[in-house]
C-alpha cells in the first residue's frame, strides 16, 4: 500500500539549523478531544513525537470502550505533518464510512475507534526537542538527526538508575547502546552482564537468571549465581526480553519490584543492587494485546523508551559507519584503507536490511577480498537469500558457507534467522498470490507484524 499524501505546508516536527547544522527540533502540539464515548469530554494532549490510543493501560490516551483495540492506533509526528495509523486493531479505524489504515491528520479531522469518535486539533504550543552537540555516544556513532535526538536522551538518562527498553530492528545496535548506557553511567566500573533470553532454553532461564542451589534439579550439582548476582553493583543487559517465557514474567517482575530474589531450590531472599536495560525487536505493545506478554511488566521496564532507527532511515550515517568499520580492519592489518566513490555511492544505495551489523559484515568482507589499500565496488557484496551473497556489481553469485569462522553465538544465530525468514516469507506471499490478510492467517501473525516483517527484507510487492 502506498503512502498517503501528505498535506503541504503542515509540518509537525520542524528542524532548526544554525550554519548549515541541525541544533534542535520544534514539535508543534496537538491534542486529541473524544467526542462520543465512555470518556467523552476527555482531552489528551500530544506533545512528544508518538503516542498510542486503546484499551491498554500502555497507551498515551486510555479508552474503555470495549469495541477497541488493546493498542488500536498510534499518531506519529514526522516532518511532512502528524500520521494516524490504524496498529492492526479488530474493529478497524475510519473516517465517516471510510476505513483507513495510514492517513495524514488536518486540523479538525474526526475519526472513529470501536463506538468512540475523536477529533485531531493542533494547537499554537511548541516543544523543544534537544539534539546532541556530539556524533556519538560513546562507541556509538551517528550524525543524523535522529541519532542525535537520541544521543541527547541518553546523556540525561545514563547517570540515572532509570530502567531503560532499548527496541528497534535486529542488527540497529541495541546492545551497543546497553554497553554505552553502563559506560557513562556510575557503574562503570562494576559489571556488565548480558542475557539473551531467546537463547536460553526454557527449561534453564530461570536457574540463568537467579542462580540454583545444589541439587535443586538434576544436575545442579552446586551452587550457582544467576546473572542478576553476577551484575550486583552493576548492569544487567535482558537481550530479547520479548522471547522470556510468560510464566516466568511474574518472577522477573518481583525481582524488578523488590530487588531481591531466591535462588532456585532456595529459601533466602538475596538483595540486589543492580540496573536493568532490557531489548527486543519485538512488538511488546502487540505482544501486551495477545496476553504473551505482561502489561505491568511492559511498564517497569520501559520508563524510558529508546526506539533506534533501522539504518534505511539514517542513510547520512552510512559512509561514516563504513569508515569506522574499514578503519579498524586497516589498523589490524597497518594499513590505511579507504573507500572509492563509487563504492561509497553503492553502501548508500542499498536496503541494508540487516542494518548496521549487516553493514558490517560487507565491509569486512569487501576488506577481505580487496586486493589493496582502496576498497572498490567490484569487492562489495551483499545477501540476497541467506548465506549466498552476490556480486554488487552484477556478476555470479559467490558461494559463501552459512557459518563463517569468527561470528559470535548471536551473529552467527542471526544470519540462519535472517535467511529463514526471508525464504518463508518469499514462499508464504507466492502461495498467497502476495495478499497479507491471507498470508498473516496461516502464518499466526498480525498483519501488522508481517507487514513490518515484509519491509524489513525489502519484499514490498504485497497488498491488503
Amino acid at each position: 500500500m502506498n503512502r498517503p499524501a501528505p498535506p503541504p505546508d503542515d509540518p509537525a516536527l520542524t528542524t532548526i539549523f544554525d550554519g548549515g547544522r541541525p541544533t534542535v527540533r520544534h514539535l508543534r502540539k496537538s491534542k486529541i478531544v473524544v467526542l462520543s464515548g465512555p470518556e467523552s469530554g476527555r482531552e489528551v494532549e500530544i506533545g512528544k513525537p508518538r503516542v498510542t490510543g486503546g484499551r491498554s493501560m500502555i497507551n498515551d490516551l486510555v479508552l474503555s470502550d470495549k469495541a477497541i483495540s488493546g493498542t488500536h492506533f498510534e499518531i506519529v509526528a514526522a516532518d511532512d505533518g502528524y500520521r494516524l495509523r490504524d496498529l492492526d486493531s479488530t474493529n478497524g479505524l475510519y473516517c465517516g464510512d471510510l476505513r483507513v489504515r495510514d492517513i495524514y491528520l488536518k486540523p479538525g479531522l474526526q475519526f472513529r475507534v470501536g463506538h468512540s469518535e475523536l477529533r485531531f486539533q493542533p494547537t499554537s504550543e511548541i516543544v523543544e526537542i534537544a539534539l546532541s552537540k556530539r556524533d556519538s555516544f560513546e562507541e556509538v556513532i551517528g550524525a543524523s538527526v535522529n541519532m542525535r535526538e537520541i544521543f541527547a536522551t541518553l546523556e540525561k538518562v545514563a547517570p540515572s538508575e532509570l530502567t531503560v527498553m532499548v527496541t528497534g530492528e535486529t542488527g540497529t545496535g541495541k546492545e551497543m547502546i546497553a554497553r554505552g548506557i553502563h559506560q557513562a553511567s556510575t557503574r562503570k566500573s562494576k559489571p556488565f552482564v548480558v542475557l539473551d533470553c531467546g537463547a536460553i532454553p526454557k527449561d534453564l532461564i530461570e536457574s540463568t537468571l537467579f542462580g540454583h542451589e545444589k541439587g535443586s534439579f538434576t544436575g545442579a550439582v552446586g551452587q550457582h549465581h544467576g546473572c542478576f548476582e553476577q551484575a550486583h553493583g552493576g548492569t544487567i543487559f535482558l537481550d530479547e526480553i520479548g522471547e522470556l517465557d510468560i510464566n516466568l514474567q511474574p518472577k522477573l517482575l518481583r525481582v524488578l519490584e523488590n530487588r531481591e530474589l531466591k535462588r532456585v531450590g532456595g529459601d533466602r531472599l538475596i538483595k540486589i543492587d543492580v540496573r536493568v536495560i532490557a531489548a527486543t525487536n519485538r512488538d511488546l505493545r502487540a505482544m501486551v494485546n495477545t496476553g504473551t506478554f505482561r502489561e505491568d511488566l511492559y511498564f517497569r521496564l520501559s520508563v524510558i523508551h529508546v526506539e533506534l532507527p533501522p539504518l534505511r532511515e539514517r542513510k547520512e550515517d552510512i559512509a561514516a559507519l563504513a569508515d569506522v568499520f574499514l578503519r579498524e580492519i586497516g589498523g589490524r592489518r597497518n594499513m590505511a584503507m579507504a573507500f572509492a566513490a563509487d563504492a561509497v555511492q553503492l553502501l548508500q544505495g542499498h536496503s541494508w536490511p540487516g542494518n548496521v551489523r549487516e553493514l558490517k559484515n560487507v565491509v569486512e568482507r569487501a576488506a577481505s577480498l580487496s586486493e589493496g589499500a582502496v576498497v572498490t565496488r567490484k569487492e562489495l557484496m551483499f545477501n540476497r537469500d541467506g548465506g549466498t551473497p552476490a556480486r554488487a556489481g552484477g556478476g555470479e553469485a559467490v558461494s559463501v558457507q552459512p557459518l563463517e569462522p569468527g561470528l559470535d553465538f548471536k551473529e552467527a544465530k542471526q544470519r540462519i534467522v535472517d535467511a529463514f525468514e526471508l525464504q518463508y516469507l518469499k514462499a508464504l506471499l507466492e502461495r498467497h498470490e502476495g495478499n497479507i490478510t491471507r498470508s498473516a492467517q496461516e502464518a499466526g501473525l498480525t498483519r501488522y507484524h508481517l507487514r513490518e516483517l515484509l519491509k524489513r527484507h525489502g519484499l514490498t510487492n504485497a497488498r491488503e
